[in-house]
């Protein structure tokens, strides 16, 4: 069995299709305002769309339409959201906060807390059980907050950048917890960290503006990105135009050599890969074995790591604080971009 989401929404320019197989964990990627939360607030119950329909190994969450009008309230829906926030009810002890889904759902109170006390010691909580939530910090919190959401089995586990408020010492905690609670339970959790789709997903979809723009295994995607917000969380440079036998040729007509794996047709549409660190920058177009050179202008520097990020629009580049000096590179400078084709990877967008 399995998981089917189709929902529009014309006032939000939400119009997806998501479906979900048994143990699968899917991350949901995309800028702010793509319309990652409201996947999760449709499927939850939490938003009613326009038109479309939802199913859960054959139960209906929603079918609405001309005709239709089908809807489950959302505490019957098999669905549990974990927020960014933890949410916890704050006069309950942690124990109780847990055993309140199992509570609701009609189970008696001595098996209700027996199964508290079986997920705080899941997600390495059961010294936390007799604390009240403003008696824990902000990762122990989160990790109550993830027992109490699977104290509740729901057929899917919803998660909304569960990571994002915690500090840099608690993330990685969750983050590892979350690898093993979430092992052959089928999940959806929006990130805006490329770190969690690597770590917990088995596939991914990014979405922009209402829209998903890909999708697939997160390797394939990360690796071989079609959009340019997957390839800067990536960390790529990304071109996009059309294909050539030599390799891209831009909307603005620079031809752009590099090699593929994919057979690919001159004439189809394709973008071009690179990494920063192929990139060297030069204050005059560069001579010499066949490279690809390109004039630019500088817009930012930045720190990254041991080196400098030189941005020149969309596309970057990483050279070292002594060739940025030596350059005397600064915001507004025109200079040449240049990368060996061997480092571009073309492939049919």
């Amino acid at each position: 069995m399995s998981v089917r989401i189709d929902a529009a929404i014309a006032a939000r320019g939400f119009d997806v299709s998501v479906s979900l197989a048994p143990g699968e964990t899917l991350a949901v990627l995309g800028p702010n305002g793509a319309g990652k939360s409201t996947l999760l607030s449709v499927m939850a119950g939490l938003l009613r769309p326009d038109t479309g329909r939802g199913e859960v190994d054959g139960k209906v969450l929603f079918d609405l339409g001309p005709g239709v009008n089908a809807w489950t309230a959302p505490h019957r829906r098999g669905t549990a959201l974990l927020a960014q926030e933890p949410l916890l009810f704050p006069h309950l002890s942690a124990l109780d906060n847990v055993a309140f889904g199992p509570r609701s759902a009609g189970m008696a109170k001595v098996a209700a807390r027996e199964a508290a006390r079986h997920w705080l010691a899941e997600v390495d909580a059961a010294e936390l059980a007799a604390r009240r939530p403003g008696e824990l910090s902000g990762g122990q919190a989160q990790r109550v907050a993830v027992a109490r959401a699977l104290a509740a089995d729901p057929d899917v586990l919803l998660l909304d950048e569960p990571m994002a408020a915690l500090d840099i010492h608690a993330a990685p905690l969750l983050r590892r917890l979350l690898k093993r609670v979430l092992a052959g339970r089928r999940a959806v959790i929006v990130t805006h960290d490329v770190l969690d789709a690597y770590v917990l997903a088995d596939r991914v979809i990014v979405m922009e503006e209402g829209r998903i723009t890909e999708e697939g295994p997160v390797r394939e995607v990360l690796q071989r990105p079609r959009s340019r917000f997957a390839a800067g969380l990536a960390g790529l440079n990304l071109l996009a135009g059309t294909v050539t036998a030599a390799g891209i040729r831009s909307a603005d007509g620079m031809e752009f050599a590099g090699h593929h794996d994919d057979p690919l047709v001159p004439g189809q549409a394709g973008v071009a890969a690179f990494p920063p660190s192929a990139v060297s920058v030069f204050l005059s177009e560069a001579h010499g074995s066949p490279r690809n050179s390109f004039r630019v202008k500088i817009t930012d520097l930045e720190p990254h790591g041991d080196q400098i990020r030189v941005r020149a629009g969309e596309l970057s580049a990483d050279i070292t604080p002594a060739a940025s000096a030596d350059l005397g590179l600064v915001p507004g400078l025109e200079a040449y971009f240049v990368v060996k084709a061997a480092a571009v990877s073309i492939y049919p967008a």
